[in-house]
């Protein structure tokens, strides 16, 4: 069990930074707007190979087979960051949780999870692109824009 993790493990909360560097994207709750991660948190993945991958799943209908265009990643994989703590200490897989408003953003699992395209990420940290705003700096002014 863990009980303890080394303070290097996780990324700054962004909400003990007041400054963001202009070529950074912010990520919020979408439904309190609290700062959760930063564009530099998130962990790229090589594509997997769709639903494919999840043939224990015994995916059968051809449409979904050959893929419809859509996004094939539906979440962020994110090193853990200083306010998922409490919730990962002493356990080996669970919810992740607003730390403001407790809204279910996604999961974790130190022995890791399949993406939505097929790829396994180790350990995983996944907050769905769904529960989550991206905020973009302008470069002009202070003003900021939510996509």
């Amino acid at each position: 069990e863990l009980q303890d993790l080394p303070r290097e493990v996780f990324a700054i909360d962004p909400t003990n930074i007041h400054q963001t560097p202009d070529t950074e994207v912010l990520y919020r709750c979408r439904k309190c707007r609290r700062a959760l991660f930063r564009s530099s948190s998130i962990l790229s993945h090589t594509e997997g190979s769709g639903p494919t991958a999840f043939a224990r799943k015994r995916i059968t209908d051809p449409a979904q087979l050959c893929g419809d265009g859509r996004e094939k990643c539906t979440s962020y994989f994110t090193e853990p960051v200083q306010w998922m703590e409490p919730a990962l200490l002493g356990v080996m897989e669970g919810q992740l949780l607003c730390p403001k408003c407790t809204a279910k953003l996604g999961s974790f699992s130190w022995r890791g999870e399949q993406c939505s395209c097929g790829r396994w990420v180790t350990p995983a940290f996944q907050i769905h692109k769904s529960r989550v705003d991206e905020v973009r700096t302008l470069p002009v002014g202070n003003f900021q824009a939510a996509k």
